[in-house]
């Protein structure tokens, strides 16, 4: 089978390099000519928006995906009439505006914290008067890892949150105060069956992730609910593929933060840590295949690179982890690789 991919980061180098022995074959599709999924499968150069460059890449593919969130909706639905796309547009759309992802997760019963609709500077000034206290503004689109989002609160400026209103149209979410930010990745064939992987605690820095631990430390209920959640979302969309669902938990609550419509940072640790990785599960899905065991064969902690790589001998020198270079340009908050250790299970994160 022949495998579109839309977007040439490192998930679709991941998806590819995941492929391969499955006898699939790749092309990659990016708007940049040093796109790093292009050091391993072929390439073409096209912008996101143009639906005639899109379908021409898409002549002979059997099914065409996608690494990235940030598509215009519009394009995939041209492709779709050509071509099976999976996940398909639907929750691409959903994924990529804060609101109406919010209003989805709470039309499923998934709780959020608290946010409001913020359209103009005057909105933001009387809802911080009449409801003093620390949130976050951030852009209804087109934020990813700490992008388009300003901390509000504690005498901070208004500035950079004035000049953000001028660009979009915003959320204001009020900060949670939670005990950890746990995602769930999971896996849902044509038919409905789904795969899920452990919960994965995370830490991030600066709105990016910097470490992931797999599986997170149990607490009684958490693990089913997230599994119940991320099941009425893909259920929702008759999703197809592999995604993840981020929340913050609070006791033994789960608010819902973001849904990623593809492989997720989060999960990387299955590549050597679960009997099949999401990524060979998001290929056996979108080719009509029966999908693999999400069950974790080791304790994992991954790490994130981000701006520079260190010497990979520098690494292996300082523990004993299995080691990910992407293939990119250093450069100040970019995710240029990562780093999973193994240990023995049962044991469980702290």
């Amino acid at each position: 089978m022949k495998v579109g991919i839309i977007g040439g980061g490192q998930l679709a180098r991941m998806l590819a390099l995941a492929g391969y022995p499955l006898g699939l074959q790749f092309k990659v599709y990016d708007p940049t000519s040093d796109a790093c999924a292009g050091q391993v499968a072929p390439l073409t150069i096209g912008a996101f928006d143009d639906g005639a460059a899109l379908c021409a890449f898409a002549e002979g593919l059997d099914v065409v995906t996608f690494d990235f969130e940030n598509l215009p909706a519009a394009s995939l639905r041209i492709l779709s009439e050509r071509v099976r796309v999976a996940p398909g547009p639907a929750i691409l759309e959903v994924a990529q505006d804060r609101l109406a992802e919010k209003s989805c997760a709470q039309s499923l019963g998934i709780p959020c914290g608290d946010w409001w609709e913020v359209n103009e500077f005057a909105d933001l000034q009387r809802l911080l008067l009449e409801r003093p206290g620390d949130y976050i503004l951030k852009t209804r689109r087109f934020g990813y890892d700490g992008k388009g989002q300003v901390r509000i609160g504690g005498g901070r400026s208004l500035d950079a949150a004035a000049a953000l209103l001028q660009s979009q149209s915003c959320v204001l979410e009020a900060l949670v105060p939670f005990e950890r930010e746990v995602s769930i990745v999971a896996t849902r064939a044509h038919d409905g069956q789904m795969v899920f992987y452990p919960l994965t605690q995370n830490q991030h820095v600066d709105g990016v992730l910097r470490v992931s631990q797999a599986p997170a430390a149990q607490i009684e209920g958490v693990r089913e609910l997230a599994e119940t959640y991320v099941k009425a979302i893909a259920d929702r969309f008759d999703y197809v593929g592999t995604l993840a669902v981020e929340f913050f938990q609070v006791g033994g609550r789960l608010l819902f933060n973001e849904i990623a419509p593809r492989v997720h940072n989060s999960g990387h640790w299955t590549i050597e840590g679960a009997v099949c990785s999401q990524f060979e599960n998001h290929l056996r899905a979108i080719c009509g295949w029966s999908l693999g065991r999400g069950d974790a064969r080791f304790r994992c902690v991954m790490e994130n690179y981000v701006g520079d790589m260190p010497p990979v001998d520098s690494i292996f020198a300082s523990g004993d982890g299995r080691v990910h270079c992407y293939g990119k340009k250093p450069r100040p908050g970019r995710k240029v690789g990562h780093m999973t250790t193994l240990f023995s299970l049962p044991v469980t994160c702290p």
